[in-house]
């Protein structure tokens, strides 16, 4: 029996929304994945603890935007007491072993990934796919970590193969893009908080 593979999609989904599943239907189709799991994070350790819902309540939310049965939102990082992405692939590679798994993000992550703990370590732990995401994508491929790992990068027509590709390896994918962006739904839902407050204020007078 083949092994299966995975593809990873970390973060805070905060809230999740229609981007992350059309990157991970993507990522289904052109890296011939067996699944793409979700892996929320219980905090992002480069947010506030206040800029961020409830760890159910963003799994909840989570759920309903997936609507694949193929793509699993897990509380993997909870239950394995990690915030950092190096620490929580050091800890779920051995206890898949029959897996294959590549680690999915968008071009904007790229971009910043060197804040990341162990950045390299991530590169050499699992294959990479990047997804472009405008207007991140053109200066994604100069930051420090698409420079530092230049020699790693793969063609874009050998992407189905990555999975199964030795890291450090990486593979840039130019993809439709989509308009769903967790900040935005977070600004309009601000927007609509501030003015239900108004309104009621005005009521009251």
């Amino acid at each position: 029996m083949s092994a299966r593979r995975i593809g990873l999609l970390g973060g805070s989904f905060n809230p999740a929304h229609e981007g992350h599943r059309h990157i991970s239907l993507l990522a289904l189709k052109r890296l011939r994945l067996d699944e793409v799991w979700w892996m929320l994070t219980p905090q992002n350790p480069l947010k506030k603890v206040g800029e961020t819902a409830p760890f159910e309540e963003r799994m909840r939310a989570a759920a309903l935007v997936a609507r694949h049965r193929r793509i699993r939102v897990t509380d993997i990082e909870r239950r394995f007491g990690t915030q950092h992405t190096a620490d929580t692939l050091g800890l779920l590679l051995p206890r898949f072993p029959k897996c294959r798994f590549v680690w999915l993000m968008g071009a904007d992550n790229l971009q910043q990934l060197t804040e990341w703990k162990d950045w390299r370590r991530i590169f050499r732990l699992v294959p990479i796919a990047v997804f472009s995401r405008p207007p991140y994508s053109k200066a994604s491929l100069m930051a420090r970590s698409a420079r530092v790992f230049a020699e790693a990068r793969v063609a874009e027509p050998l992407a189905r193969s990555i999975v199964t590709m030795q890291p450090p390896a990486w593979v840039f994918l130019h993809t439709p893009p989509h308009a769903g962006s967790a900040t935005r739904i977070r600004a309009r839902r601000k927007v609509a908080v501030a003015a239900r407050t108004r309104k009621r204020a005005a009521a009251a007078q």
